[in-house]
């Protein structure tokens, strides 16, 4: 087995928190090695969000054609659906950003090292695969990112019982469809498969869609969920699931009573686990958590000193953009830049189903929980909102949470058309540490989507002018 020594830095993981932190050592002058079993770019880019985003594209296209087509003199009777074209097309612009992630490395000088990295010692990386051999660097990233969970009856098949790994390369659009879990993943691919012609259930054993999320998005996704067509089942466990030829009887209970759903898939999206095991963490003593976490400081280092965790493997947000952050953050920690540790309450969730769903910062019921009764709180529907009413997208709203003295915001929350780049806006914002004041002395053109925002400013303001 070779050794490759002299570098810098090592990262385990060549995904969204990866590889840019491994661009970013190397602006700060270090020499990086870069270990990926798969292909670069990670879970996300490859199994993810992009490909899942062409997949939405698609549904929404249908959608617009079918329920706005007349209204805007596009007749659509005879629209012909072509799945398996759409699933090319999303596994074609998950290859091209592929290539341009290896690009990026290559410009970089990045050494992308293939296989499967394990740490070997405090700065000793083991790579097994096409050409084994031994990474030795100053400090280990580790990047590994995360895998499906699977529930406990569940046996992925990739035929009749799909986690979202399976499903974004399946050329089949079921007749019958249950999605397991009312989360991000879940709530996108329900919209898909219903907007290409399944009938979806979708099954979430709390009390509201979007666990976690702000309680009045939850509903009104629920609402527009159920107008089209998507059946919701709150409050309800899943039990097991049992093929029965092709097809698939699946278990459910709810208040104590048993039922059983026939579908034809069945897609589990109820969570995610991280790919800690066999990182060779028990032997420099790193410690994890009951789900397979790893632990780490403020500065993202793990409780051995030369190995800083970041992404879905270190746990909180599981998103591509946290870790991109976390990236960032750990190499410059590590440069002895000064800069304040990472603000996950300044991290935005987007969701691109339709209507799209954004937030950031706290939840109302968070909020009400710190500033009682005197929080300020701007809530703007799109039906007031003239491009909205033109573009025939009245779903949703927007709402601005500040604190009752200075109005500094503290959370946002969107449900609509565009919801996804309107929460920027936002961010920008918070980062900033704005006041809805300043958002509303920002002038925002006219028609667009973005006055909702200024126009929920103005609401929290007291002074509201079109609603």
């Amino acid at each position: 087995m070779g050794t490759s020594g002299g570098f810098d830095l090592a990262v385990i993981g060549a995904g969204p928190g990866g590889y840019v932190a491994a661009i970013r050592a190397t602006q700060l002058g270090q020499k990086v090695a870069v270990i990926e079993q798969d292909r670069p770019g990670g879970v996300c880019l490859n199994w993810g969000c992009v490909p899942s985003k062409a997949l939405l594209t698609g549904a929404e296209l249908v959608e617009n054609l079918r329920k706005h087509g007349e209204t805007f003199g596009v007749a659509a009777d005879g629209i012909r659906l072509d799945y398996a074209k759409l699933i090319d097309h999303s596994r074609k612009s998950a290859d091209r950003l592929c290539k341009g992630v290896q690009a990026l490395l290559r410009k970089n000088r990045i050494e992308l090292v293939e296989g499967r990295g394990r740490l070997a010692g405090p700065t000793r990386v083991e790579v097994s695969g096409e050409s084994d051999r031994i990474v030795e660097a100053s400090h280990i990233l580790l990047a590994t990112g995360s895998r499906e969970w699977v529930p406990p009856g569940f046996e992925v098949d990739g035929e009749c019982l799909l986690t979202s790994r399976e499903a974004l390369e399946s050329r089949r659009i079921p007749e019958r469809l249950v999605v397991v879990g009312a989360g991000p993943v879940g709530i996108e691919f329900a919209y898909v498969y219903a907007m290409y012609g399944s009938e979806v259930t979708v099954v979430e054993m709390v009390d509201q869609m979007l666990p976690g999320a702000d309680r009045e998005v939850a509903s009104t996704v629920q609402r527009e969920f159920r107008r089209k067509g998507i059946e919701v089942r709150l409050g309800t466990s899943f039990e097991g699931a049992e093929k029965l030829g092709g097809r698939v009887r699946v278990s459910v209970s709810r208040d104590g009573s048993s039922e059983e759903i026939e579908a034809d898939q069945v897609l589990a999206a109820v969570g995610r686990r991280p790919l800690s095991d066999d990182l060779g963490l028990e032997q420099l003593g790193i410690a994890v958590d009951s789900r397979g976490f790893v632990g780490v400081d403020p500065q993202l280092r793990t409780s051995a000193p030369t190995v800083s965790a970041i992404g879905d493997l270190a746990g909180g947000a599981l998103l591509a953009h946290k870790a991109s952050e976390e990236g960032i953050a750990a190499v410059e920690f590590l440069a002895g830049l000064d800069r304040a540790p990472l603000d996950h309450l300044r991290i935005p969730f987007c969701i691109y189903s339709q209507p799209q769903i954004a937030w950031i910062g706290l939840t109302e019921d968070e909020a009400r929980s710190e500033f009682g009764d005197q929080l300020q709180v701007g809530r703007f529907p799109f039906t007031a909102s003239g491009k909205a009413v033109a573009s025939a997208h009245t779903a949703g709203f927007v709402k601005l949470l500040a604190e009752p003295e200075g109005g500094e915001i503290v959370g946002a929350h969107i449900v609509g058309q565009g919801a996804t780049e309107l929460i920027a806006e936002i961010g920008l914002a918070m980062t900033l540490e704005a006041t809805t004041a300043e958002v509303a002395a920002t002038c925002h053109a006219h028609p667009t989507l973005s006055e909702a925002l200024l126009e929920s400013a103005l609401l929290a303001e007291g002074r509201g002018i079109n609603f």
